[in-house]
């Protein structure tokens, strides 16, 4: 599986239309309804038989105000790192530009 995250329209999906396989986007949105760490391990291993998995980074601005918000935020992170542990490549978007933070990306 290959983990892309990066912010809100950093080019994921773009990226993701380049390579080979199934894909699911939003995986942070999936992760907002999950109750606990045990919820979210079933999750990341749902999301793991995917072959491309796009997950939006939400920790890098204004903490809400909301408990809700807070904790789905909270819960994405952590989906987004059982995803990096189980991703045979992790790719980090920004601008545009993939960045290889784990493994090596496939040949096309």
């Amino acid at each position: 599986m290959i983990l892309i995250t990066g912010p809100l329209y950093s080019g994921k999906r773009t990226f993701a239309r380049t390579l080979p396989g199934r894909c699911i986007a939003d995986a942070q949105q999936l992760a907002a309804g999950c109750k606990d760490n045990a919820e979210l391990e079933k999750l990341a291993d749902k999301l793991s038989a995917y072959d491309i998995v796009l997950s939006t980074e939400v920790g890098g601005g204004v903490v809400p105000i909301d408990p809700a918000e807070r904790a789905a935020r909270e819960n994405a992170g952590r989906l987004a790192c059982l995803l990096a542990a189980r991703a045979k490549c992790v790719v980090q978007m920004f601008c545009g530009i993939p960045t290889v933070l784990k493994g090596e990306l496939p040949e096309c």
